[in-house]
């Protein structure tokens, strides 16, 4: 069986076919139905001597190291997913590492049987290289690559890159996400523009090609946590009640109505439900499981709501963009062309135009989106708190934490706590 995966195999010696000189892959990952009799070779990747030299090896930075000072204002975040059939995935994690031997990059990369996502961070050079040399292989030379500036050097700790069987939490591999008819039809930032005017305006009549007035219906759909909405979202986006993707359920109750349930009770023949997530995988996902629940007419916004504030700019959107890294909070002009160098470079985590974010404890408004984590190590809760209340609580989410046996310490400004076990072992 041949591989059409358009990969050179690492020159590396391999313990189970030295013959073939294929990446070694670990036994607990073979596939016995695999099959390499038919493999080319069109080309080399060498690991780059420069690199190798400068010792840079992605992820073994000790945990105590500063972030790579001097070199901040040149590192990005990119990220990119691809849902496409790999035969092999465990032979594409190996070309993968060996690609990225010697290149500063950490972050997430997860292969499997469905595709890839990749979320990680490195100086422009090596971020860069390494989706470049992705895209080069025809079935990802399609996959839309999102970056964005990383002022304080890397947003990762380390570098994740593996066989992953679920590509997003919540165990979704045995949905068709290869089958783009079952996902949601993308529209282009543009377009989204358009139909969330239609939808924030419902004075105004939606017109059918055929000049008839359309007594379709639109509800848009936020298919992100609602820590997220409170720091960032469309107008007109009701809060999800969920704070992790794998409990997100709208749509997939059988009670006819249900106040924390956008998609209850709507008419899935003729309900246009359009649908945002950060970069986009999880509206693809989640419109496979609406689809099969037999809703018909959705719609998604291609690259997500990171792809919108780079073409569309803060239109229709209020606050800060979450982000799953370090840096937690973007504001729009971090991702639009043409903005402000200096706030794109060294995001101030503040829009000063809206006050809709509140205090989880206290309720009161205030400018700064940014999230924080319960001193509780017990508890880690990931909450928006006010300066006044961060104090009398010593960064903890309620009073009933700042009684728990094992605090870590306040932190001040836009400081993240270490991984839990660094204040485990200290105790």
């Amino acid at each position: 069986m041949a591989m059409a995966c358009g990969r050179v195999a690492p020159l590396i010696p391999c313990p189970v076919r030295p013959l073939r000189r294929l990446p070694f892959v670990s036994p607990f990952f073979c596939s016995s139905s695999s099959s390499f009799s038919s493999f080319s070779f069109p080309r080399i990747f060498p690991i780059r001597p420069a690199s190798r030299a400068k010792g840079v090896v992605a992820s073994r930075r000790s945990p105590d190291q500063e972030p790579d000072a001097g070199r901040g204002d040149d590192f990005v975040v990119v990220s990119f997913y691809k849902f496409v059939v790999i035969e092999n995935p465990q032979a594409e994690v190996a070309w993968h590492l060996a690609f990225l031997q010697g290149r500063d990059i950490h972050g997430r990369v997860y292969v499997n049987e469905q595709g890839i996502n990749a979320q990680y961070s490195g100086p422009n050079e090596d971020a860069l290289a390494y989706a470049d040399w992705v895209k080069e292989d025809q079935r990802f030379s399609d996959i839309l690559v999102q970056v964005s500036a990383a002022s304080h050097g890397h947003a990762f700790p380390r570098l994740k890159l593996r066989y992953k069987p679920s590509l997003l939490e919540g165990g979704v591999s045995h949905l068709p996400l290869v089958d783009p008819s079952m996902r949601a039809y993308p529209l282009t930032p543009s377009d989204w523009r358009k139909r969330l005017l239609s939808v924030n305006n419902v004075s105004r009549p939606t017109h059918e090609s055929d000049g008839q007035v359309s007594d379709r219906k639109c509800l848009l759909l936020d298919v992100r946590n609602g820590y997220e909405w409170d720091v960032g979202h469309f107008q007109g986006a009701q809060r999800p009640n969920v704070d992790c993707f794998r409990s997100t359920s709208f749509g997939l109750s059988e009670q006819e109505v249900a106040s924390s349930d956008p998609l209850a009770g709507i008419d899935k023949e003729h309900t246009d439900i359009l649908m945002y997530c950060t970069g986009g995988i999880r509206c693809d996902v989640y419109s496979t499981i609406l689809r099969q629940k037999g809703f018909q007419n959705l719609y998604t916004l291609s690259g997500g709501v990171s792809n919108y504030l780079k073409n569309e700019g803060s239109a229709e959107w209020v606050g800060n963009l979450f982000v799953f890294d370090g840096r937690l909070s973007l504001p729009p002009s971090t991702y639009k062309p043409g903005a402000n160098t200096n706030a794109a470079a060294r995001p101030n985590m503040v829009h000063k135009n809206n006050t809709f974010a509140r205090c989880y404890i206290c309720g009161s408004e205030f400018l700064e989106f940014r999230h924080r984590n319960c001193a509780n190590i017990d508890c880690n809760r990931l909450f928006l708190s006010c300066s006044s209340c961060v104090t009398q609580l010593s960064g903890c989410c309620c009073l009933h934490c700042t009684s728990a046996p094992r605090l870590r310490p306040v932190l001040r400004g836009h400081q993240r706590y270490q991984k839990w076990h660094m204040y485990r072992d200290g105790e």
